[in-house]
């Protein structure tokens, strides 16, 4: 049977937190913090992110916001703008697709509705879909600013779907899997051995939906 199968975008479709987590590397080297080890500077960053928001330019800010808190020397002008080249850096990294991500979407776009169904900053993931080359396979490509169970349940209101065929595909337990489910969505867990720590959460298999978890993007085509 047809289903509409929702897919994820950063770590699903194409490599991204990779660059993030270079990046933060970098940044913490460069603050030389004599007593926080990485592990805590990177969970203050974490938290001033998802305060900031998402995005290159936001990880950029929560970078400067960071190092302005933890900076055990005086903050100059030349400091700030060797932090804002760790951000910028992140703007001009290739499109990297996943291994077997074109061939299996070319594969389900003949049998199933596909939506490509991403979070983040609007017109930094609508770049990242361009340079991607893959839009032309999804009938619809969205971009929400967190993936919690109401933009879910509004996505499905809004695009007439039906849940008990629907599936959601990403690598998040946190926003691809356990918000999906509490919208009684189906699911299929795809790990990334680099998604961001944030996204980390054991994944709740209770409710209505059915879920699966998968190694690779090509044995979507085994299932579907």
């Amino acid at each position: 049977m047809p289903y509409t199968l929702c897919i994820d975008a950063d770590d699903t479709l194409w490599e991204n937190n990779i660059y993030f987590e270079q990046a933060t590397s970098d940044f913490i080297h460069f603050l030389n913090h004599s007593s926080l080890q990485p592990a805590e500077i990177e969970a203050v960053l974490n938290e001033v992110q998802l305060n900031i928001g998402y995005g290159f330019a936001n990880f950029t800010r929560s970078l400067i916001a960071v190092y302005q808190q933890l900076a055990e020397r005086e903050v100059n002008i030349e400091d700030i703008a060797q932090i804002r080249r760790f951000g910028q850096q992140l703007a001009s990294h290739p499109m990297e697709i996943m291994p077997g991500v074109e061939k299996t979407l070319i594969d389900l776009t003949h049998r199933h509705q596909l939506i490509l169904l991403t979070k983040g900053h609007a017109e930094e993931q609508q770049l990242k879909i361009e340079r991607s080359g893959l839009a032309g396979y999804f009938e619809h490509t969205i971009v929400v600013p967190e993936k919690h169970p109401l933009a879910y349940r509004k996505l499905v209101q809004e695009l007439q779907l039906q849940p008990a065929s629907t599936w959601m595909i990403g690598n998040s337990p946190r926003s691809d899997i356990n918000s999906a489910r509490a919208a009684n969505l189906n699911t299929v867990y795809i790990p990334h051995p680099h998604t961001w720590t944030i996204e980390l959460q054991e994944i709740e298999t209770v409710g209505p939906g059915k879920h699966l978890t998968l190694q690779t993007f090509s044995e979507l085509s085994h299932y579907f």
